[in-house]
């Protein structure tokens, strides 16, 4: 019989505690959306017995009505962590929350045998049990959740720096290809590359290059006048190349004002300016030259090739 107010589950999970996790381990190790490839038998055993001893005490400290309790709390701690570890492994929500809501039909089993003759009781600690396991499957999956987004954000981080390479194409000159939306975020990205560029190689130069930016706006335009005043005040002066016809005309329509930065066509043209800037000229090689070298040479002004 239960006890007005007092629940057995306590008493059952103590009593029962091996037989329900040795079921509850071959329902899992059974269940579809198992991933052998991203978790061991022995790992999977040592999880679920972790969680079954913890989840024991907890009821017998607090009670089941919430999980917010601190006699909750190393229960917590450990999705949280089981939560996370399955984030950045691979799993999936649904597969990540069938940890705790797989541990329902074996602890289901002994209540029906332990209060199955006593219909309201029955019902009572089924409902508990319940209400119990899915808190505990729901926060389970709000943790994995969060995991995930930080995971995500980490790898749009990553993206962002990888899609905004400084590229060195001579000595003293860089350039800076951007491709895809600019928006404030990236620009901040973009503008951390350039100047760490900058003071790495000493470069006096760069060409931020947008033929691959879809749509200039106001806000893009105001981005790239940052990221030439920033790079200015690191001492080096910069080329804007990639400056299509609906570009050019957008800008003046939009009355943005570039100042006196140098605008050009394409990166070649930006290249060959850059190149005059620093003092150096283009020439092809005369006709018999060395055939492993290229069909252009570099000099200075001067006459000293390169």
């Amino acid at each position: 019989m239960r006890v007005e107010g007092k629940s057995r589950l306590p008493d059952i999970l103590r009593r029962y505690e091996s037989d329900i996790l040795k079921e509850w381990v071959e329902r899992q190790l059974a269940d579809i959306v198992r991933r052998r490839d991203l978790i061991s038998e022995a790992e999977l055993r040592e999880q679920s017995r972790r969680f079954l001893s913890l989840l024991t005490d907890a009821m017998q400290q607090g009670s089941a009505d919430t999980i917010d309790a601190p006699a909750w709390a190393e229960v917590r701690a450990l999705l949280e962590e089981y939560s996370g570890s399955r984030a950045r492994q691979g799993f999936t929500a649904a597969e990540t929350a069938t940890f705790v809501f797989s541990l329902k039909q074996p602890l289901f089993t002994r209540l029906f045998h332990e209060v199955g003759r006593d219909a309201d009781a029955l019902a009572a600690e089924v409902w508990t049990a319940t209400l119990l396991l899915d808190r505990l499957g729901l926060y389970t999956t709000e943790v994995f959740q969060r995991g995930r987004e930080e995971i995500i954000r980490r790898q749009q981080q990553d993206l962002l720096e990888l899609s905004t390479p400084v590229v060195r194409l001579w000595d003293g000159v860089l350039a800076l290809p951007l491709i895809g939306t600019l928006d404030s975020a990236r620009t901040q990205v973009v503008m951390q590359n350039l100047l760490q560029s900058i003071v790495d190689t000493g470069a006096g130069i760069a060409i931020i290059d947008i033929t691959g930016v879809p749509t200039v706006d106001t806000l893009v335009a105001q981005h790239l006048l940052k990221t030439v005043a920033a790079a200015r005040l690191m001492g080096a002066d910069c080329i804007i190349s990639g400056i299509r016809p609906q570009i050019a005309q957008t800008i003046v329509h939009l009355g943005v004002e570039l100042g006196d930065i140098i605008t050009k066509a394409s990166l070649a043209d930006a290249f060959a300016v850059a190149l005059q800037r620093a003092g150096l000229v283009v020439r092809k090689r005369a006709a018999g030259s060395d055939p492993l070298m290229s069909g252009t040479a570099v000099e200075t002004n001067g006459g000293e090739r390169s």
